[in-house]
């Protein structure tokens, strides 16, 4: 596999995983996006895995921004990571 498609399925995974935690605390884009600090526009690229709308590079948020919303959203950053690979961290 390539390095494009490998950063593209770690984005599409993180993307679902904001999504869900997102929805499940019935809150919109905008209001996770306000409480972490960052732009609406921001929020929405990550949940739809984009780093940018126009060349649909995948998206590799800062550790800064993962942290905040992570706080948003109610969990942590390993917890954010594990949970994108759920067979995977079930083996330890």
């Amino acid at each position: 596999m390539s390095e494009s498609v490998v950063e593209q399925q770690v984005a599409d995974r993180l993307a679902a995983r904001l999504r869900e935690l997102r929805e499940g605390l019935d809150l919109t884009q905008e209001e996770v996006a306000e409480r972490a600090g960052i732009s609406r526009n921001h929020y929405q690229l990550l949940e739809i895995g984009w780093g940018n709308r126009q060349s649909k590079v995948p998206a590799n948020p800062r550790l800064s921004t993962l942290t905040n919303l992570c706080h948003v959203l109610g969990t942590t950053v390993p917890d954010l990571i594990a949970a994108m690979y759920p067979a995977e961290s079930s083996g330890r």
